[in-house]
């Protein structure tokens, strides 16, 4: 059967992004999504080994985090703020290397809970290898293909591909490459969006359990 296509850009160093997972998690569950995560560098100008958190960013927020914590309550996820901001140039990498071994998902889900979850650094190797072994890949081996250089490509292809489409915010979920949502949107507001394609395609996408 048909499946709908979900595009979500994010980066791991975003907080909404991560609260974001409850919805698109959801809506895997009620609907046929072929869903694909792009990498985006919310501040590519992160040294590689990362930097403390500027005091504005804290500042900013102070006046957020009650609102993210409630979002990642109700969808059973676990949150702290780091006061670490990593570079994710690797874990962006090391992301298109699962997806080549066919446990993207479960990497990209992996790193968050890693940042978020558990406030670790994920600009370092032994954090990335320890979220590849719990997902049943070879760290080692995943280590040995992105500093080689052979995951730089697609991913500048996706961040290329973002600019062109006039991404400047993340997350923004785009469906079936016409739809987009940008920020971290209610579970319901994906449903009227997904109600609305429905109705233009004629095609259903909602799981018959």
């Amino acid at each position: 059967m048909e499946s709908l296509k979900l595009t979500v850009y994010s980066d791991f160093v975003c907080p909404w992004c991560y609260v974001g997972q409850g919805a698109v998690e959801k809506l895997q569950q009620d609907y046929r999504l072929d869903v694909a995560w792009r990498p985006y560098y919310l501040r590519p100008d992160t040294p590689p080994e990362g930097i403390e958190l500027p005091p504005s960013v804290k500042a900013h927020m102070a006046h957020t985090v009650s609102r993210l914590k409630q979002m990642a309550d109700a969808t059973g996820l676990p949150m702290v703020f780091p006061d670490h901001l990593p570079n994710t140039r690797l874990a962006h990498e090391a992301t298109e290397y699962a997806i080549q071994k066919g446990k993207g998902l479960e990497f990209h889900h992996a790193v968050f809970d890693r940042y978020y979850g558990r406030g670790e650094n994920i600009s370092q190797w032994s954090v990335l290898k320890a979220v590849a072994s719990e997902i049943g890949l070879d760290g080692a081996d995943m280590q040995r293909e992105v500093e080689s250089g052979a995951f730089r490509e697609v991913v500048s292809a996706h961040l290329e591909e973002a600019h062109e489409l006039g991404i400047d915010t993340v997350p923004t979920y785009v469906l079936n490459d016409e739809y987009a949502v940008v920020g971290a949107q209610p579970y319901e507001d994906f449903v009227t969006i997904l109600e609305e394609i429905e109705r233009e395609t004629g095609v259903q996408f909602k799981r018959t359990h």
